[in-house]
């Protein structure tokens, strides 16, 4: 999964993008509002931590310009700004949550998290696809009751799949989530990565769809 983080304080943006980075997720960094706008509006990301008070294009701006742009992708914004005022503003403008500075950013995963699975249809933060079970909350992955250990890679791909369960997902839709934007790596890079998951959970559960994607299906294990 991969989250667009807007923040002009270096420090906390690089504190948060290596937080998120340990728990699996793919971060791309903007440090002012023109750069954070363009990547909102050109990019594929599954939630945007967002920032009020950046320069050159306010964060409350970028938003209501998404917005207006049809730019559905949940939206947390982060702020010192504590006013209920500000709060209500930025509500009406389209956040889907928000949280105060100081903050923990344990906090900030775990309502990352719910606010992806929720824009992906589930009320239930435990997803099953046959024998395997997806703690949406946790980020954790259960094959027969059992922890299935992942690298990185194979869980962002596996999270992909999991919160799209029986719906094909494009490989180009995976690979924009998969990737932090300046990474460098190979065309067929998913491609071994679902040859990898095929290995650790069965190769029946992940269908290729020629010509149009993956598919995670509750296959034989």
């Amino acid at each position: 999964m991969k989250i667009l983080l807007i923040e002009d304080d270096h420090s906390l943006g690089e504190k948060i993008a290596e937080h998120l980075r340990r728990e699996n997720f793919s971060v791309d960094l903007a440090k002012n509002g023109e750069d954070g706008q363009h990547l909102g509006e050109t990019g594929v990301y599954d939630a945007a931590v967002l920032d009020l008070g950046l320069p050159l294009v306010p964060g409350i701006e970028v938003l209501r310009a998404w917005r207006k742009a049809g730019r559905i992708l949940p939206v947390l914004i982060l702020t010192a700004r504590d006013g209920w005022s500000e709060k209500v503003e930025g509500f009406k403008a389209g956040a889907d949550d928000y949280v105060m500075k100081p903050f923990r950013v344990e906090e900030l995963v775990m309502r990352l998290r719910a606010l992806i699975r929720r824009a992906a249809g589930h009320a239930e933060t435990r997803i099953l696809c046959g024998p395997l079970a997806y703690d949406a909350q946790l980020g954790t992955f259960e094959l027969e009751g059992l922890p299935l250990r992942l690298t990185g890679l194979e869980w962002r791909v596996l999270s992909c799949l999991a919160l799209q369960k029986e719906h094909v997902v494009s490989r180009a839709d995976i690979f924009e989530r998969v990737y932090d934007g300046d990474a460098e790596v190979d065309s067929n890079s998913v491609e071994v990565i679902v040859a990898r998951l095929r290995r650790k959970i069965g190769a029946a559960m992940i269908e290729t769809v020629r010509g149009h994607g993956y598919r995670l299906t509750a296959g034989e294990a």
